[in-house]
């Protein structure tokens, strides 16, 4: 999907996405001092929003325009700093070795375009600094549920892991989330991968 498929989806829902933040960024920043993130295919917003709400520094990137203008009224309204950015993430480049904490959510590219971004991501990170990756596991089509049916732009994570460049992989693994739908809830496979430069 291109911006204007997402400007689209973003268009039909108050909120695509719930308003707080995905339960495996909160759980896996929990223990880190906050500092400068950057927050790579933002969305709505929700995980910025949580970590300046944290006390942390926020970039937020996304193509999105409506969903930036969204993010940017949600900010408003709870009265939260983030410096949101409208860019391509195939050609948006962050400073290098500038970010304590780099977020990379439910980016859905194939694989030499995420490869690309990622590579702009792990190169983005400060020393000491983390990289978390989460999205859509490829088992999630045959074992899971929801999410995107193209296994192109699926993950495993051993793909994520090998496409961190100059970075030490702490977690790697699939990870299950339950997701609330109208016939009660499922669960979902997402490919969490965490990493560090030393």
């Amino acid at each position: 999907m291109d911006a204007t498929d997402w400007n689209r989806r973003y268009d039909e829902w108050e909120l695509v996405w719930s308003a707080g933040p995905n339960q495996f960024v909160a759980a896996e920043v929990a223990d880190l001092p906050a500092g400068r993130a950057l927050d790579l295919a933002c969305g709505e917003g929700r995980n910025a929003l949580f970590l300046a709400e944290q006390g942390w520094r926020v970039t937020a990137v996304d193509f999105s325009d409506v969903a930036l203008e969204k993010a940017r009224r949600i900010a408003a309204r709870r009265n939260v700093s983030v410096d949101w950015v409208l860019a391509d993430l195939l050609e948006y480049e962050p400073a290098e070795r500038a970010w304590d904490l780099v977020l990379v959510c439910y980016l859905q590219l194939p694989a030499g375009e995420r490869r690309r971004v990622l590579e702009h991501a792990s190169a983005a990170v400060a020393p000491g600094g983390s990289i978390l990756v989460i999205g859509h596991d490829v088992e999630n089509l045959t074992s899971g549920a929801r999410g995107p049916k193209d296994p192109a732009v699926l993950l495993t994570p051993d793909a994520v892991a090998g496409e961190l460049p100059g970075l030490r992989v702490e977690r790697a693994e699939r990870v299950r989330r339950s997701v609330p739908t109208d016939d009660g809830e499922v669960t979902a496979i997402d490919t969490l991968v965490r990493a560090t430069r030393a």
